[in-house]
Order: structure tokens, then C-alpha cells, then sequence
């Protein structure tokens, strides 16, 4: 099982805070296990390869989701660019069973720029009950297909190579 928790900053209020400061919470933004997970492993490993800290050196986290298994418990950071990406892939694959379209998204979303996947995953997550399922259903759509739609496949085949 995977888990992505963001950080929202909340105000505190007037009486509790001298200093104006916010104070941060974490809160679960998506997670993916079971089949999900290990079909989109490889995209998972793709996008955490390019996790760099702030003077660019590669953190490698990759070496974590290695031999189609997770060698670690705990946090790990995420940079602006795979930060976005994967709770949305893990919020887009949620109630789907066709492991070819929980694929497909995924590898969708991953050629996704950094500035694609924020506003995709704010799009998706940060306005109203409804309006967030409607826009991660016309994702579902968007990025994989409809069910049974053997385009599906023939798309998937072209961007495994």
C-alpha cells in the first residue's frame, strides 16, 4: 500500500497564535494497494525517479519500490512534480477495476507537467463533493477510455515502449 499525505496550513485563531503563524496538518490526498499497485508500479517508480532535493541531487527514491515490491515503511518526500502526480493517478484509479485503464491513467498522467498535475489534482479534489466526483469521472474518462473500449489497449501497448 501506498499512502500520499499534503500538508494543509491552517490559521489558527486570533487568541492562540502570538506570533501569526499557521499551523500544519496532514491529511490523506490518495492511496492505491492491491492490483492497482502492482500494475502501476513502474509508473510509480518513473515518477519518484525524478525526485530531487532543493540543490538537485537525485534522492533515488526509487530504489524503494524495486522488484515489483515496496522495501520500506515510512515518508518519503516528494518534490512539486510528483507531488501532484500521484494522488491523482491514486484518486483517479479509486472504484475502477479494469487494471488496463488504471494503467493507462496512470502512464497518462505521469507525461503530465508539473503544471498540469496541480491543477488536475485542485480541479479534482478541492472544490465541492460533487463537483469533485464529476471531474475525476470525466477524467476516468479522458485519460483511460470508456470500458471495454479496445482502443484501450492498443493506447496502453503504445506508451509501454
Amino acid at each position: 500500500m501506498v499512502i500520499v499525505k499534503e500538508r494543509r496550513h491552517v490559521e489558527r485563531p486570533p487568541e492562540d497564535k502570538a506570533d501569526g503563524s499557521s499551523t500544519g496538518t496532514l491529511r490523506d490526498a490518495g492511496l492505491i494497494y492491491g492490483a492497482s499497485l502492482r500494475r502501476c508500479l513502474p509508473v510509480i517508480r518513473s515518477i519518484v525517479t525524478r525526485v530531487s532535493d532543493d540543490a538537485g541531487v537525485p534522492l533515488e527514491l526509487q530504489r524503494f519500490f524495486a522488484n515489483g515490491r515496496i522495501a520500506f515503511r515510512g515518508n518519503l518526500p516528494l518534490d512539486n512534480e510528483a507531488g501532484p502526480k500521484l494522488p491523482l493517478i491514486f484518486k483517479l484509479q479509486e472504484r475502477m477495476s479494469d487494471l488496463d485503464r488504471v494503467e493507462l491513467i496512470a502512464r497518462r498522467v505521469e507525461r503530465f507537467t508539473r503544471e498540469e498535475a496541480h491543477y488536475w489534482l485542485t480541479r479534482s479534489t478541492q472544490f465541492s463533493p460533487e463537483a469533485n466526483r464529476w471531474a475525476q469521472a470525466g477524467m476516468r474518462i479522458m485519460l483511460g477510455g470508456q470500458r471495454g473500449d479496445k482502443a484501450v489497449t492498443e493506447m496502453l501497448e503504445k506508451l509501454r515502449h
